[in-house]
């Protein structure tokens, strides 16, 4: 007998089928037993009659019985199902679970965080998290759907790579056969999406893998998910509309209810001047309590900023005592190409990056990419970095630009956060399927961890010990 799904049983009253599930909960009434059975389809209740009694909850368990309609006055209408039952003619425990270090119904949002994490296989089970992991599921396939029918590409790009000046900490991997050196793992494919425009790919993206050392909070953690995205022979109002032709589609793909078909445009000056931040919510209360989301683009940003002396990575960019807002690949506004390429009103360059906003988070940025050497010489420049160093840093990009790379630009969205939005989350963990804890140890698996004496050496690696200021 092949197994059905317990979603179907409304469909087979009066037949003898195969379920299989956890036990989602267990009541005992004398001679019968109820249950309810649970898989990836619902719920349904099952009767034994002097069976089943040993049962535990949250056992998987194998079922055969008889679908037959429940009396009208006993009817679950909460339940899918909920207007039949199975009469349970035999059954097999296929694994018995022992008692639960922490329970699975309800939302679980009352159970401490490390427990929830530490026992993530368990938390998944809820209905709110198996909601949520649907809804990733489906929204990054509706943004695939949307993206093929523009022509767009999918392309892996690598997670061993070069350390590269995004803004943040790199995270480091050894090398074996070359000691002493290292690969990074990318903040972002950053470099490599712009040479895949030098390669006339023209239309790439990526949901793709990004790995940043940075402080955890809540919507932010060591690992990230974004949709990676660029395009050649294009101006930004051209990304902007393709992007937001793909997350509207999108977001109504997955039941998300939009404020506005087309999102409003601010300077980020009117912006800051408006709301107090580049990141800022317009719903209206009602709106918030119903889950409108509201998206909206913030533009003309500027170029550069003074260095943040307490941020470790900002003084290790900016040796000049300036560095980027955003990312140094970017190009500035065309009026200011000049100024930018002399050296001249560094503080008063406005680049082409666009950031997409939503619900009073940041949901996305990129920008008009620096597609001239001249243009990236001048970036790196203005940041202290004398030619030999620029040389070291990027040369394989400017290498590229020098043999026919197009116009070109992109966006990368934080995934993780566009799913907390339209999930109705306020902490990014919720919509991940196993991360990391606020003070950055792994889910399940306990990480980081020490290694072997032999693996160190094998790196040709020493761990100092370093006094906790």
């Amino acid at each position: 007998m092949e197994r059905t799904m317990i979603g179907e049983a409304p469909k087979r009253v009066g037949e003898s089928v195969k379920l299989q599930g956890w036990v989602a909960t267990k009541r005992d009434h004398g001679k019968l037993t109820f249950i309810d059975l649970r898989d990836r389809s619902g719920f349904v209740q099952c009767v034994g009659f002097q069976k089943m009694g040993e049962l535990t909850v949250e056992s998987v368990l194998e079922v055969v019985g008889l679908i037959k309609e429940r009396p009208a006055n006993m009817v679950n209408e909460k339940l899918a199902t909920g207007m039949v039952e199975i009469d349970v003619q035999e059954y097999t425990v296929l694994n018995k679970a022992k008692e639960l270090p922490l329970q699975v119904e309800g939302d679980g949002l009352e159970v401490n965080e490390e427990v929830r994490l530490r026992y993530r296989y368990l938390d998944l089970r809820r209905e709110r998290m198996q909601k949520i992991m649907r809804l990733r599921s489906k929204y990054f396939q509706a943004i695939r759907e949307e993206l093929h029918k523009r022509e767009f590409v999918e392309v892996e790009t690598p997670l061993l790579t070069k350390a590269t000046k995004e803004g943040a900490r790199d995270f480091l991997v050894p090398s074996r056969f070359q000691p002493g050196k290292f690969y990074a793992l990318p903040q972002s494919p950053q470099q490599y999406k712009q040479l895949l425009m030098t390669a006339g790919v023209e239309r790439y993206y990526q949901i793709a893998r990004c790995m940043r050392d940075e402080d955890l909070r809540a919507d932010r953690g060591f690992e990230f998910t974004q949709l990676d995205l660029e395009m050649s022979f294009v101006k930004q109002e051209d990304v902007m509309k393709t992007v937001e032709d793909v997350v509207k589609t999108a977001i109504k793909t997955v039941g998300g209810k939009l404020k506005d078909e087309t999102f409003p445009i601010f300077e980020y000056a009117d912006a800051v001047k408006k709301f107090g931040a580049d990141k800022f919510d317009l719903r209206t209360e009602e709106e918030k309590k119903d889950g409108t989301l509201a998206f909206a683009w913030v533009i003309k940003f500027p170029f550069f900023k003074q260095v943040d002396k307490g941020d470790v990575a900002e003084v290790r960019d900016g040796k000049s005592g300036w560095t980027f807002t955003h990312n140094p690949f970017s190009r500035p506004i065309d009026d200011h190409v000049e100024w930018h390429l002399k050296g001249e009103h560094t503080g008063e360059i406005l680049t082409t990056q666009y950031d997409l906003v939503c619900n009073g988070y940041e949901a996305g940025g990129g920008s008009i990419r620096a597609h001239e050497p001249e243009v990236l010489r001048a970036t790196m420049r203005t940041m202290g970095y004398s030619d030999a160093e620029i040389q070291a840093s990027i040369g394989h990009m400017l290498e590229a630009f020098e043999v026919g790379t197009p116009p070109h630009g992109g966006i990368a969205l934080g995934l993780d956060r566009h799913v907390m939005i339209l999930a109705g989350e306020t902490s990014l963990r919720e919509a991940i399927a196993f991360p990391m804890t606020s003070t950055g140890r792994t889910a399940v698996m306990d990480a980081p961890a020490p290694v072997t004496q032999e693996q160190l050496d094998e790196l040709a690696l020493q761990i100092k010990k370093v006094e906790k200021k």
